[in-house]
């Protein structure tokens, strides 16, 4: 948009704001680029449980020195600059969304404060987050207003700190993409949720009153209508396709980052108007969890994306839902698969730490919301019999193959200790010949876990040797 103004702008000062405003923008979206090199991604040890909303704001005062002089704290009143007032209870509704409904702790999910800079520059036309803060400008007046008048655009900015954090999604072509759309999608939920919409009653636009007096236009992108935010002499029409078909091939804007995530944007809404009620709710919880995703690649395409959103739907909730992600993403001209479980009921995990022969076990029972209860409880994914186990407790993570009642595999604690592993239906064949107690005094447990003490170990299994 902003190279849209650069070139159509009538008069010689608006088209020198938006090239003042692309020269910042280029350096941040280099700092996007490089990223996912720079940053790990966050795990879900690293979750504190206690909320820390710490927010901080700042005045640069119309200089582009960061963060510039600070105008308000957490907890404190009212300052009267709106602008400062605006970005205050913006940051706190996304900080809000994020830990009302998906349970995340700030931006990095272990309490990062939030700050923000207002009065950025001299009528700067943006707003961004840097990777440490948000910054935003007053807008010329002409084109645009001041930027912390729209909450989803703060939503929206801030939400790529968490991407930045979570999944690190490369910042073009498909992948930079979807690092726009899942920041569409949670700007728009952090609004959603701080006006209380239910999916219909939102208007699904991003910026809603961004756009100055005498613009053609409602907003910077819409999410129902790709293509429709503004038709106007100064700003172009509005490029974003809606379908695969329509996909725009550029190099300009990293790829087309801000134009092709109109297409990932309606797959979203189509699917929060199919589940109904709120959209925060089982769409958002969706796209969150395949944010959180360890499959998802930095480098992952619009299918890859689409994929794990079906396979999470249908862990999350079953295969109603799964297959309204499915029919969202089809209308969009994104054909998703996944494959429905294959594991479940009572199973016994067989495992042996080093290079032993003796085989400990646990009994566990796989549920059909990709969780498994027993003597320990985690996580499983499952998809073409391949297997993968995750602890609630404990270092240990599983991978291997399951065909019919038997599975094996490999696990390790990422710390020096190793082992294998096999599963085993209950009632079937087994192969050990040898199985000791799960809990025998300084032994490791499924989990990863050195025992300390004696814990009674569990019934054996009813089995055979193969």
């Amino acid at each position: 948009m902003l190279e849209q103004i650069a070139e159509r702008a009538p008069d010689a000062e608006t088209r020198s704001a938006a090239l003042r405003a692309l020269s910042v923008d280029h350096s941040v979206r280099a700092e996007r680029m490089t990223e996912h090199f720079t940053r790990p991604r966050t795990t879900p040890a690293s979750q504190s449980l206690t909320p820390h909303l710490q927010r901080f704001l700042y005045s640069a005062e119309n200089k582009q020195t960061l963060p510039g002089k600070l105008v308000r704290a957490e907890g404190q009143a009212a300052s009267g600059d709106v602008t400062v007032d605006e970005a205050y209870d913006g940051l706190g509704a996304t900080f809000k969304l994020f830990w009302d409904i998906y349970q995340r702790n700030s931006i990095d999910n272990i309490g990062m404060d939030l700050k923000g800079t207002v009065h950025f520059g001299t009528k700067y036309n943006n707003a961004f987050w840097n990777g440490s803060q948000m910054v935003f400008g007053d807008g010329d007046g002409v084109i645009f207003n001041r930027f912390t008048i729209a909450v989803d655009v703060m939503g929206h900015e801030l939400t790529h700190g968490v991407t930045g954090h979570q999944a690190g999604l490369v910042y073009h072509d498909q992948p930079g993409a979807l690092n726009e759309s899942m920041s569409d999608v949670f700007g728009s939920l952090v609004k959603q949720y701080a006006l209380k919409q239910t999916a219909a009653q939102a208007d699904w636009l991003i910026g809603q009153g961004l756009l100055a007096a005498g613009i053609n236009g409602v907003a910077l992108r819409s999410m129902k209508a790709p293509g429709t935010a503004y038709n106007d002499p100064k700003l172009g029409k509005d490029p974003q396709p809606d379908h695969m078909s329509k996909y725009v091939n550029t190099t300009s804007d990293n790829g087309g980052v801000h134009i092709n995530s109109g297409i990932p944007n309606k797959a979203f809404y189509l699917l929060a108007i199919a589940l109904g009620n709120n959209a925060w709710d089982k769409a958002g919880r969706i796209w969150y969890t395949t944010l959180c995703d360890p499959r998802l690649s930095s480098t992952a395409q619009f299918l890859d994306f689409a994929n794990l959103t079906a396979a999470n739907a249908s862990m999350l909730y079953g295969a109603n839902e799964a297959q309204a992600v499915i029919d969202a993403w089809a209308q969009v001209g994104v054909h998703a698969t996944f494959s429905l479980p294959k594991i479940s009921g009572n199973w016994v995990l067989h495992f042996s730490w080093g290079a032993t022969a003796n085989y400990a076990q646990t009994a566990l029972s796989f549920n059909g919301n990709g969780t498994f209860t027993g003597s320990l409880s985690g996580k499983w994914h499952q998809q073409d019999g391949t297997v993968l186990l995750s602890f609630d407790t404990g270092p240990a993570k599983y991978a291997g193959t399951v065909d019919g009642n038997v599975g094996s595999g490999a696990m390790s604690t990422f710390a020096g200790l190793d082992g294998a592993w096999y599963l085993s239906k209950q009632g079937t064949t087994g192969i050990a010949k040898t199985v000791l107690p799960a809990a025998e005094p300084g032994s490791i447990d499924a989990a990863g876990n050195a025992f300390t003490g004696s814990v009674p170990a569990e019934p054996r299994a009813t089995e055979t040797t193969a």
